[in-house]
């Protein structure tokens, strides 16, 4: 299978990141520059060279906007907001196309495609209808363009692969940064065990589209 993508961040995990924005150098010059902290549509996002992220993004038919907008208004505290979140896509919603080898594998591969010369991937794991991710970014690679080459290759694979038309993902995502290495730990275990929660396997290592099967001895 063909992995070429249509394009449309180095730190340290034990110290709290600099999240100011990055200045590019002569080197850098022509290169997409990072955007600090945006929005785009409803969601904030944080776009800074070298942090850790974690990212989430779903299928078009997995969380109704309004349902996020609803839980924005309504929960101030991001992480259990977040868990409300999760725990909706958990809940299967949609036509869960992921939940098909092939489209699954489409995913896995894209996420593996450009580690390490794009990003570094840490930890991920493909949903029946949403998608884990774990990355530390890297310079002259900004985070949403990432993500998009991600959404743009896998859409158009899923769609010829299923014979099918219109939207796959839904335009946005979310994305949070990871502050030392208890989070960062934290947050591996939390994309790992997806599965289990949602009570799709008995154990993370089971789950055959998640950086935990690579652990299986």
């Amino acid at each position: 299978m063909s992995h070429k993508h249509e394009t449309d961040d180095d730190g340290s995990t034990g110290v709290s990141p600099a999240l100011s924005l990055h200045q590019p150098s002569r080197r850098d010059a022509g290169a997409p520059v990072a955007k600090g902290w945006y929005s785009r549509r409803y969601l904030p996002h944080c776009d800074v060279p070298g942090l850790i992220q974690a990212i989430t993004f779903r299928l078009d038919d997995a969380l109704p906007a309004e349902v996020v907008q609803r839980l924005q208004q309504a929960e101030p505290n991001e992480a259990q907001r977040l868990r409300q979140l999760d725990a909706y896509l958990d809940a299967g919603h949609g036509a869960c196309l992921l939940r098909q080898q092939a489209c699954a594998d489409i995913v896995e591969q894209a996420l593996l495609f450009f580690d390490p010369e794009r990003y570094r991937l840490l930890a991920w794991c493909v949903m029946p209808n949403h998608v884990h991710v774990l990355i530390e970014t890297r310079q002259r690679w900004p985070l949403a363009g990432v993500v998009q080459a991600w959404k743009s290759f896998t859409a158009k694979a899923i769609n010829t692969h299923l014979q099918r038309g219109g939207s796959l993902w839904q335009r946005d995502y979310f994305d949070r940064f990871i502050r030392d290495d208890l989070h960062l730990a934290a947050a591996v275990a939390y994309i790992q065990d997806n599965p289990v929660r949602a009570g799709l396997v008995e154990r993370a290592e089971d789950w055959p589209f998640g950086s935990a099967r690579l652990a299986k001895s």
